[in-house]
């Protein structure tokens, strides 16, 4: 009874810590990362995948769907925080952390509206599973899965989540309340020649 959160492969802003409009693709290298991370969710017996509507989530989702045999459902529940008019700008072009600014940026959404999206996301998500015979890959953004993990699981006494979250890390949560966290930001499925980059926006 698990869910899987993924997180989409590298894009070239991810890497320029540019705040990423809906349609910015994968990298080459965030390509080959999704086919890795397939490759590691095929011998998970998923049964289904569900994937936030922007490209780069949208891409990362079919190359796993590719490898598992699966259709790919979209949820526009599951996209990232959306910064409005701040996406495209650069993270360290600004004088204060997006990432943790709490109003809404012009033409986006607060932080409080977008903690409330994550748990209709999530219940969303909960119900889908409870539906299935078998686990749930859930393809999304970075600051979607730590707000979810933040708020609606169970980590393991003593472990904190971690500061940055990894281009196609695996997180997996038992899809039972309270919803334990089994397994937290895991790129193993990664060689040196493609890790992720620390340096990279951990957003997006």
């Amino acid at each position: 009874m698990t869910i899987y959160l993924l997180r989409h492969g590298e894009t070239a802003l991810n890497v320029a810590r540019v705040l990423q409009p809906a349609d910015t693709p994968l990298s080459a290298r965030g390509a080959i990362q999704a086919h890795a991370l397939a490759r590691r969710m095929r011998s998970t017996g998923l049964v289904g995948v569900v994937s936030s509507h922007l490209l780069r989530a949208i891409q990362t989702a079919q190359i796993i769907g590719d490898e598992c045999g699966l259709e790919v459902r979209t949820c526009e529940l599951l996209q990232e925080r959306n910064f409005g008019d701040w996406r495209g700008l650069t993270h360290d072009s600004m004088d204060f952390n997006p990432l943790v600014f709490t109003d809404a940026p012009p033409g986006g959404e607060t932080a409080r509206e977008f903690a409330a999206r994550v748990a209709q996301a999530f219940e969303h998500i909960t119900n889908l599973r409870a539906g299935m015979n078998g686990p749930l890959a859930v393809v999304t953004h970075g600051m979607f899965i730590r707000q979810l993990l933040s708020s609606h699981v169970t980590l393991e006494a003593g472990c904190s989540l971690p500061a940055h979250l990894g281009n196609t890390s695996v997180s997996l949560i038992a899809a039972c309340v309270p919803h334990h966290v089994e397994l937290l930001n895991c790129t193993r499925h990664l060689d040196d020649e493609i890790a992720h980059d620390a340096n990279s926006l951990s957003a997006g």
